[in-house]
This record gives structure tokens, C-alpha cells and sequence, in this order.
């Protein structure tokens, strides 16, 4: 199981993210603009674009925060996977959008740079930036995921902050190393074209990394829910109650990365009169409070095991 990412280590993560882009896209505007290169061109809009998303991801957590109102009686909680949803759409949009025009551009119209060295020095201080912003969000990520493999620790990750800073800063290293790349064989091999083709490259890097940010975002944005660990130890506490004799249905939604909504359907002893079943609904649901804290709202509806597959297979009669 991934534990979940508290606010202090995802701003921290971000915060530091947010320093080191900034810093990077104004020494790599200056540097294309002096030189000429296509490709630092790419990596100063991509930097750029970078900046801006760890500021509307900060925007997200803040607009998150908020406690709920008589217009989101669940709280807010989504909103942060929305902004992260606009932040894959702007790295694709305009980071990958740029990079892959302006490489066109100087494939169809290469020139000589003015000094290339000069992108030689900015493209190494960028790499030692961001791989310092990367060691901090990968050290807080690897901190979380515990012994789950890293791969999996993102697809079932319910807090996008911390894993998009790092696929954004994994994506940035790699441009780094491909602008780097390209603009050094151009020199050499006395080939500008070269630089076009790395600024393409940067554009295909940045096109996948978004589409993957997408994909993860839209999960949690339409609803995902809880771990089925999570279900099953619901699911077990329920059950454990002495006055529960079935657990019929589990269902659960992520209304943000520390909150969860519970809907359960249960089963009571029959012969019990309302004050007992208040009761019994009232200890379970104090059990599953302190078992799982991330739990914030529980629904639970008294419904005999018959009745409730009755409608069930009416509901699937139905769709």
C-alpha cells in the first residue's frame, strides 16, 4: 500500500521545483537568444512551462483545501486533480507545442549558432539544477511508495502533486540531455540541422509525458476509488461488528488524496428495533473512522441481503 502524501512534503517537492525551473528558464531564454539554438529555445519554453505548472498546482492544493459549503457539501477535494489535469494539457499544448514547431522551423531553415559554448555552460548548470529538484522529488516519492514497485506506486498514487513533479523533472533531464546532444553534434559535425531534430525530440518527450499525466489525472478526476486493500479492510471491520451479518456492498471515491467517501450496504440481525441499529451503525462507523483517518464521510444503509441482490440484478436488468 502507498501510504498518503501529506501537504508539507508535497510542498516542499514543489516548492523546490518551482526555484529551480524559474532559475533555469531565464538563463536559457538569455542563452537562446544570444545563440540562436532552436533546441535552447525548446528547453527555456519547457522550463518556462514547467514554472508555471508548480504554481498551478500550488493554486490547486490551496483551492483543495477548502472546508466544505452548502455548494460542495463533500469539500473540494477534486479540485486539485483538475489543476494537475491542466497542467498535462499545458505540457502538451504549449511545451510540447513549441518545441516541436520551432524544431520544424529550424530543420526547414537551419543556421550556424553564434556561440555554442555558451549553451554548453547553461545546459550543464540546468542538468545540476534540476537534478538536485529531481533527487528531492524522487527521495519524497520513493519515501511513500514504500516497498510497492515504482511504476505501480504511480497508477495507484491518489496524490498527483509529487508524481507529476517528478515525471515533469524526469522529462526535463532527458531534454536537457537531448538538447545537449544535438547542439554538440551539430558543432562538431558542422550539421545545424541537428539542433532542429533535438528540439523535435524535446517536443516528443514533453507530447508523452503529458499524455501519461493525462491519463493518471483523469482517474482520479472522474472518480477513482479507494486502494482495494483499503475495500477489503473496510469491508473486514464491517463485518467484524456482532450485529452485522453481511456485508452486501463496498463503494468507495477518492474526494481528494486524504479523503475518502464510503457508501456500505449491510446486512443486520433481524428482530433489531431502530434505536439498535443507530447503534450498531454508529460503532461501525467509529471503527472504520480510527482504522482508516483518510476516511471522511461513511454512508451506511441498513438493507436485508435479499432485498439488496433483488435490486441489484434489477439495476443490471436495467443498464
Amino acid at each position: 500500500m502507498v501510504p498518503l502524501m501529506d501537504a508539507h512534503g508535497s510542498k516542499k517537492v514543489i516548492f523546490a521545483a518551482l526555484a529551480g525551473n524559474g532559475l533555469i528558464a531565464i538563463t536559457k531564454f538569455t542563452a537562446a537568444a544570444y545563440t540562436g539554438s532552436s533546441a535552447m529555445f525548446s528547453e527555456a519554453v519547457h522550463s518556462l512551462v514547467d514554472t508555471g505548472n508548480q504554481g498551478l498546482i500550488l493554486y490547486g492544493m490551496k483551492r483543495a483545501s477548502r472546508p466544505p459549503d452548502e455548494s460542495h457539501p463533500f469539500g473540494y477535494g477534486p479540485e486539485l486533480y483538475f489543476w494537475t489535469f491542466v497542467v498535462a494539457i499545458l505540457i502538451f499544448g504549449v511545451g510540447a507545442g513549441v518545441s516541436i514547431y520551432e524544431g520544424i522551423d529550424k530543420v526547414r531553415h537551419p543556421h550556424v549558432l553564434t556561440d555554442p559554448m555558451i549553451n554548453y555552460i547553461v545546459l550543464g548548470l540546468a542538468m545540476i539544477f534540476e537534478a538536485v529538484a529531481w533527487w528531492i522529488a524522487f527521495k519524497e516519492f520513493n519515501k511513500r511508495r514504500g516497498p510497492v514497485p515504482f511504476f505501480r506506486a504511480v497508477r495507484i498514487s491518489k496524490d498527483p502533486t509529487v508524481f507529476t513533479v517528478l515525471f515533469e523533472d524526469s522529462a526535463a533531464m532527458l531534454g536537457l540531455i537531448v538538447a545537449f546532444i544535438g547542439i554538440l553534434l551539430g558543432d562538431l559535425l558542422d550539421l545545424p540541422i541537428l539542433d532542429g531534430v533535438a528540439s523535435i525530440l524535446i517536443g516528443v518527450i514533453l507530447a508523452g509525458t503529458a499524455a501519461l499525466l493525462a491519463y493518471e489525472s483523469k482517474g482520479l478526476l472522474i472518480g477513482e476509488g479507494a486502494l482495494p486493500e483499503t475495500v477489503e479492510s473496510i469491508r473486514r471491520r464491517a463485518r467484524a461488528h456482532r450485529h452485522v451479518n453481511r456485508v452486501n456492498e463496498v463503494l468507495t471515491m477518492h474526494m481528494g488524496p486524504s479523503e475518502i467517501l464510503v457508501n456500505l450496504s449491510l446486512d443486520f440481525d433481524s428482530g433489531m428495533d431502530a434505536e439498535d441499529v443507530e447503534t450498531a451503525i454508529a460503532e461501525v462507523e467509529r471503527d472504520i473512522k480510527t482504522r482508516h483517518p483518510e476516511v471522511s464521510r461513511i454512508f451506511i444503509e441498513a438493507q436485508d441481503w435479499a432485498a439488496h441482490r433483488r435490486e441489484r440484478r434489477m439495476d443490471k436488468a436495467g443498464g
